[in-house]
């Protein structure tokens, strides 16, 4: 008798009105503290309609600026920093992801230096991208040991530059390179490795034209909102080449079959690294993709399946975690 696997949909009351409880960004952002930490973020805040400070989230500039204050402020992190055209992560909502795994992992939020110091859980990060982030959050939030890998050598080149640059993380957050482009887990995951999960933010789009018509968009509603033109925020003076908002290159964007294609490809394969993996997660951007991934892992054997629903303002992700242990 073939026994069902369990699906469940985390949607706590906290989730549908916001960040997690534990993250530190739930109040907003405290500008002021975060220019004294770091100065060259000061050119880019400015009160708005409102009467608040903020910045203009259109400019990949100023989120980079706010990104690199945001790391340096709260999580310890100095001169991080992406090349031109690299995503650029909203931090709050990555730290979310983290909280999210922590508590499927069952674990409380550290209280001390010294109990950072003792965790022994591994995280694995499919696509870290030259920003890291995943790795950074989770050793300095946490204490874990993180693996970051990814396909494109010059971003695991700007990414060891950020780790020689901050000791605190240097023995907790190593890379590997994926050599071949139809693996994820393959060639990462080696023999005498376990991790306690594994994290991902896939490429979004199927193809470079739809990045950019999603980048326009994405431009275009920020404008709204600020009650500004939406032609305000795209660069005139390269027309044939929209600015992507918050940056992007091509592997950390999209890949053929885009993020439904790359979903069904890690579920395939991480049923071949079963025993080396507690728990397999991913973003999933699109709602759409989460029926026919559910499905498919319960023709793999999945024996738990978590549908976790994460909030920031108007935006609804959600992360889709299984695992194949009892």
């Amino acid at each position: 008798m073939t026994t069902r696997p369990r699906h469940r949909n985390q949607q706590t009351p906290s989730s549908r009105k916001g960040l997690h409880p534990r993250n530190i960004h739930r109040s907003g952002y405290d500008f002021p503290a975060l220019i004294h930490s770091y100065p060259m973020l000061s050119p880019y805040v400015k009160t708005n309609e409102h009467g608040k400070l903020s910045i203009d989230f259109a400019n990949p500039l100023a989120v980079t600026a706010l990104n690199t204050a945001l790391l340096k402020h709260h999580y310890n992190i100095v001169d991080w920093s992406i090349p031109e055209g690299a995503l650029c992560p909203p931090i709050p909502g990555r730290v979310d992801y983290i909280h999210h795994i922590a508590e499927l992992l069952g674990i409380d939020a550290p209280k001390t230096k010294a109990s950072l110091a003792k965790s022994n859980i591994k995280l694995l990060d499919i696509g870290t991208g030259a920003n890291g982030i995943y790795p950074i959050l989770a050793s300095q939030l946490y204490g874990w040991h993180c693996v970051g890998s990814d396909i494109n050598p010059q971003s695991l080149d700007n990414i060891a530059t950020i780790i020689a640059n901050n000791p605190a993380i240097k023995d907790t957050f190593e890379i590997r390179l994926q050599t071949d482009k139809n693996h994820i887990f393959k060639g990462i995951i080696q023999t005498d490795d376990y991790f306690d999960v594994t994290v991902c933010n896939p490429p979004f789009h199927a193809s470079l034209e739809e990045a950019l018509k999603g980048s326009q968009r994405k431009v275009a509603n920020l404008a709204r909102n600020r009650g500004e033109q939406a032609n305000r925020t795209l660069d005139s003076k390269k027309p044939a080449s929209p600015t992507l908002n918050f940056g992007g290159i091509a592997a950390e964007l999209w890949c053929n079959g885009g993020e439904r294609l790359f979903l069904k490809k890690m579920i395939k394969e991480s049923q071949d690294f079963a025993t080396q993996c507690r728990w397999f997660s991913s973003l999933v951007s699109k709602r759409d993709n989460i029926k026919p991934a559910i499905k498919q892992l319960r023709k793999l054997g999945a024996t738990d399946i978590h549908e976790i629903t994460m909030a920031q303002g108007n935006k609804i992700t959600r992360v889709l975690a299984w695992t194949y242990h009892e």
